[in-house]
């Protein structure tokens, strides 16, 4: 009897314990298992090559991908082995045997071809006192390129290449045409990833005092615009540029959402300069000017703060010359009112070097027009 009882309980736990297994593992075996459902999902039509669905802005960026290139330049530079080397002591036991070596130095950047015979538009920094320039075309091609001319005050340059055939060119946007809240896209070299095409709004149009050119009059973005983007294209959703990439606002050295860009407008005036004679001609005067406030409107009993303060006159320069002096505000020229310093600024380089021009200026209260001789105006300093 005591054997057949150690039988079952082994036979009933066996049982058990097939079972836990079962319900563990297989549950569906015992008709226990969780019920399915059926979920029914919406499928997207097959494209009937009509008409989209979806907002993109593929048509945009393959209009202008083609035109913008990437720019490699190197620059011969002599670094010195050591600190050691300048001291004199130094140098009189060893001479020049530790003489600094010649070093390459790389950079790179992107430009945009505003024509099809190889002109290309790109940013100063990007070329400037480069020894040697290769441009990489959008076809995988890579040419020597040559500054045809460039404008350190507003930061732009032209290279040319000889590609042997037409070249891909941009289509300009009106200058009218961009208004803030329209979306651009920002196409370039981004840290030497490869072309890249990030896309944001335009955040302000008219930018300035940032202390970034002389002739400042930025589009701001929030177009991811990083280093190695400079000289490359700011388009809107039609493909068309609207401006050059050039500069961001950032404490980490990427992109913050605060990017700038030369409108097409500044741009193309300075490119054709540069294309016919090499180089950009502005007015000058010889003034130093500054913003006035509303502390230095009512210290000086001016209705508004419009116009610009002569900080300082050059002495022997055209406005020197003029009887110009330190203190008096500059109102209109050639006819023209002035807003502030940087529409001085401007109108004064907007004048022919060599013709003479009417400024109006208040000084103790009273209005005076004195004529003034319009000077070139010179090269900034490196």
């Amino acid at each position: 009897m005591r054997r057949l009882w150690l039988i079952f309980a082994q036979t009933v736990t066996f049982c058990v314990a097939v079972l836990f297994v079962i319900q563990t593992l297989k549950p569906e075996w015992l008709g226990r298992g969780p019920a399915r459902t059926v979920v029914a999902v919406q499928e997207a039509a097959p494209d009937a090559g009509t008409e989209r669905k979806v907002v993109s802005y593929s048509n945009a960026a393959q209009k202008a991908l083609p035109s913008v290139v990437h720019i490699f330049t190197s620059q011969e530079v002599k670094a010195p082995l050591s600190p050691l080397l300048n001291d004199p002591f130094f140098r009189h036991f060893f001479g020049d045997r530790f003489e600094a070596q010649p070093q390459r130095r790389s950079g790179l950047g992107s430009g945009v071809i505003v024509s099809g015979d190889g002109y290309i538009l790109t940013n100063n920094h990007v070329v400037e006192a480069a020894d040697e320039i290769e441009v990489a075309l959008h076809d995988g091609r890579k040419l020597k390129a040559k500054v045809v001319g460039s404008d350190p005050d507003s930061d732009l340059a032209v290279v040319r290449i000889n590609a042997g055939g037409k070249l891909p060119a941009i289509t300009f946007a009106t200058p009218e045409s961009i208004r803030v809240g329209d979306v651009v896209l920002a196409i370039g070299n981004p840290f030497g990833v490869g072309q890249t095409v990030t896309s944001g709004i335009v955040s302000a149009l008219g930018r300035s005092h940032l202390g970034i050119n002389t002739f400042e009059n930025f589009i701001q973005t929030d177009a991811a615009i990083n280093p190695g983007n400079s000289g490359g294209a700011l388009v809107d959703s039609n493909g068309n540029m609207v401006g050059i990439n050039t500069a961001i606002f950032s404490q980490s050295g990427g992109s913050m959402g605060i990017g700038f860009a030369i409108p097409i407008s500044l741009a193309k005036s300075i490119m054709e300069q540069i294309i016919k004679s090499g180089a950009v001609t502005r007015g000058w005067i010889g003034v130093e000017m500054q913003e006035i406030t509303p502390e230095l409107a009512e210290s000086f009993g001016l209705p508004n703060t419009k116009g610009a303060l002569i900080a300082g006159v050059m002495r022997g320069g055209p406005a020197d010359r003029a009887g110009i002096r330190p203190g008096d505000i500059l109102l209109m020229i050639a006819g023209k009112p002035v807003s502030n310093s940087q529409g001085m600024l401007e109108l004064i380089a907007g004048l022919t070097p060599g013709s003479e021009s009417q400024l109006k200026i208040r000084r103790d209260s009273k209005e005076l027009d004195l004529p003034v001789a319009i000077a070139k105006r010179p090269k900034p300093r490196q």
